[in-house]
């Protein structure tokens, strides 16, 4: 009796911690906390970063093109609608012809319908100096016809992992006909 009492408390105890160990095996967990130093990632710094946005819709080799749009979007005074995908020189000065130093590629589409309010979704890509092969990018609202618009910086990769911070644009220049322009950027940007 005592035997058989011992047989089914050694069940009872043993079987249950056996199976939870042969699941939890077979489950590994999917997360866990790391020391930022285990990535390598030492004292976060900000740089600024000073360049200009060459977008031109007109000629034979245009850096943004229309991908889609509304049936409304030719009626609307906003262009509402519209969705533009980008492959736009970044450059060290406002001239078309300034050291490129990298390039603006995403999608902007115009998502007001009161005001030419532009939804940007951009990453800089980046191919000069210690930034080469890095990325930062942009999400945010582009009030173009506003002086200075302000949109986030939410995230980037190589020198730029884990960034965050925010871009001041500035028109340079519009051509109202063509709808080319060049836009000055100051990025600030928080990273490792």
């Amino acid at each position: 009796m005592a035997m058989a009492k011992s047989k089914t408390l050694f069940s009872i105890f043993f079987i249950p911690l056996l199976f939870s160990t042969l699941v939890t095996a077979k489950d590994p967990r999917f997360d866990r906390s790391l020391s930022p130093k285990s990535l390598g990632l030492r004292k976060e710094k900000l740089s600024h970063l000073h360049f200009y946005f060459h977008d031109i819709l007109s000629g034979q080799n245009p850096t943004a093109v229309r991908v889609a749009q509304a049936t409304m979007t030719a009626t609307s005074p906003t262009f509402f609608g519209a969705v533009m995908m980008a492959d736009d020189p970044l450059t060290v000065g406002p001239e078309p012809d300034s050291k490129l130093i990298g390039k603006a590629q995403g999608i902007y589409a115009s998502a007001s319908q009161k005001d030419l309010g532009l939804l940007m979704v951009m990453n800089f890509a980046f191919m000069e100096g210690k930034y080469n092969g890095s990325t930062v990018s942009l999400l945010g609202r582009n009030a173009v016809f506003s002086g200075v618009r302000e949109m986030s910086i939410v995230g980037g990769s190589g020198v730029f992992r884990f960034a965050r911070g925010y871009a001041q644009a500035k028109t340079f220049w519009l051509n109202t006909t063509s709808g080319d322009v060049i836009v000055e950027y100051n990025v600030y940007v928080l990273h490792y």
